[in-house]
């Protein structure tokens, strides 16, 4: 049926080099993998090879590949009715919209639809100025909430910069990011001067002017930072304090990823808004959410909601939520990824305490990061911030070791990521990360002697 199918791997990667653009990459370095099967925890290259997935390719195939209960669902709703446009009802759209009703904390009980998380946290915050009336929104710097306009100016890291100077009025904060806090990294524990240094910000801006408090509930390719437990209780009492919106995006640690269904539940936190995608979907179909209270919602009872898509509310997108969520549920995943987080902890901290070139772990459920240095005691990076191509020679070399060892993960700056899809078993996680400790001696290498 597809000539694709008949390529080789040489074939597949310069025909998609040649043809494709890559995101976020100099085009000339790009050396894809040519995947072209996956099942549960792996998948398989053009060549055969298997790599065990341990970053769920984008943070998102939280339930694993090629699940043929949500295969099926989007099979059967594709013969019944493959597109409906989003001023039309449908079955799947009104079931889906009861189920996040029911699965979201507190009265997150309206959602508007979109195609990704990007597309939720713009709504989000077109949402919160019209809702408020106010313009300002802040964000965090070490932040990532998407590629189109608004979302890229929300971002903090550094793909933003090729999308500015972007959308006015939004104003940034530091993160609470304990091992290299700006605050109290160099004391022996948290001062909680992150969350003061918020309030300060937001007295400057003027509070009256703030529409919105925007951020990860857990940050993710900016380093799984975790926040210090009253952090967000602190957020949430500034928001109410001062008439100012929440908004929680949780695209990469919502539908089980830190092992509970959505991450503020570790707080007890409920957001104004709080945006999703990716494991709504465990990515087989494209489809995001802006979830919102009731109290938000009846602004627009009466006022013009102006916002629009037109795959919004996508019947072939909602199955396959709705059949994802089932089987999170049926599959107890969350509860898999609460049980293989406390295995994934325990076994990071010995290869901490074994390796010199790891300088902090950081992990919730199945969702945690290596970092790596050069010197534990002055914390060098293995990899500068930002690190162009030809200052992550280390890195590459970890990086390497890894695909050779058969791990597929996301290297970042001095990073690594370790986030596999929720289905794992122990005796899967152990083997992955024996690869891992294998690719750690590369890295110790590079490490200053004393």
């Amino acid at each position: 049926m597809f000539e694709s199918l008949s390529l080789s791997a040489e074939e597949i990667v310069g025909l998609s080099k040649k043809y494709t653009l890559f995101e976020w990459s100099a085009q000339a370095s790009m050396a894809p993998i040519p995947m072209t099967k996956a099942e549960g925890i792996f998948f398989w290259d053009a060549n055969g090879k298997r790599y065990f997935d341990f970053n769920s390719q984008l943070m998102c195939v939280n339930i694993g590949h090629g699940n043929k209960k949500v295969i099926a669902a989007i099979k059967e709703q594709a013969d019944r009715l493959a597109y409906a446009n989003p001023y039309m009802a449908t079955d799947v759209r009104a079931a889906l919209g009861k189920k996040l009703a029911e699965i979201a904390p507190g009265e997150l009980n309206k959602a508007f639809f979109t195609l990704g998380g990007a597309e939720a946290n713009e709504n989000a915050i077109k949402i919160a100025r019209m809702v408020t009336g106010r313009h300002k929104i802040i964000a965090r710097y070490r932040s990532y909430h998407g590629g189109t306009a608004g979302a890229a100016t929300l971002t903090g890291d550094p793909r933003r910069h090729a999308a500015e100077p972007g959308i006015p009025g939004v104003v940034r904060v530091l993160d609470p990011y304990r091992y290299r806090c700006s605050f109290c990294a160099d004391k022996g524990s948290c001062s909680m001067m992150c969350l003061r240094h918020v309030e300060e910000v937001v007295d400057y801006e003027g509070p009256q002017n703030v529409a919105a408090i925007i951020m990860e509930t857990v940050t993710g390719t900016n380093g799984i930072i975790v926040p210090p437990d009253g952090y967000l209780q602190g957020i949430r009492a500034l928001c109410d304090k001062h008439g100012i919106m929440l908004i929680l995006d949780e695209v990469m640690a919502g539908f089980g990823r830190t092992g509970k269904m959505f991450a503020c539940e570790h707080w007890n936190v409920v957001p104004d808004m709080m945006t999703v995608a990716k494991g709504l979907t465990s990515a087989y179909l494209p489809l995001g959410a802006t979830l919102m209270t009731d109290k938000v919602a009846s602004f627009f009872d009466k006022n013009v909601l102006y916002a629009g898509l037109t795959y919004n509310s996508h019947p072939m997108g909602c199955a396959a939520a709705l059949a994802t969520i089932a089987v999170y549920e049926e599959e107890k995943l969350v509860e898999n990824a609460a049980k293989m987080g406390q295995v994934l902890a325990r076994e990071l901290e010995k290869l901490k305490a074994k390796h010199p070139s790891v300088g902090d772990v950081r992990s919730i459920g199945l969702f945690s990061i290596v970092e790596l240095v050069k010197d534990r005691k002055t914390r060098e990076p293995m990899a500068p911030f930002n690190a162009k191509p030809d200052q992550m020679g280390a890195m590459n070399e970890v990086k390497k070791a890894l695909s050779d060892g058969g791990i597929y993960t996301f290297v970042r700056w001095n990073n690594f990521f370790v986030n596999p899809p929720l289905c794992i078993t122990e005796a899967q996680l152990l083997e992955g990360l024996a690869v891992v400790d294998k690719a750690l001696d590369v890295a110790d290498r590079h490490v200053a002697k004393a």
